[in-house]
């Protein structure tokens, strides 16, 4: 994914579709989480405003569930051992 102009773009589309956090788009596309948080933040609100709202959305929404998915996975990880 070199094209600078377009990734803003791609990466909005992934988030707003499958609601996925910064980390898991991230994960997916090869890339660091800072990169996509910049892209989804900053340079997509000028190429398309109605994506970056949807993608704030996401964003926001996964903001306020950090700490459940962040439980979880402590209690994952317990369990294990």
């Amino acid at each position: 994914m070199n094209d600078s102009h377009n990734r803003p773009l791609i990466l909005g589309e992934y988030i707003a579709s499958t609601g996925a956090t910064v980390r898991q788009c991230a994960k997916e596309y090869g890339i660091s989480k800072s990169t996509v948080h910049s892209d989804v933040t900053r340079r997509l609100g000028r190429i398309d405003r109605e994506l970056c709202e949807s993608v704030r959305c996401v964003l926001d929404k996964n903001k306020t569930e950090r700490h459940l998915r962040g439980g979880e996975a402590t209690k994952r990880k317990y369990k294990q051992n």
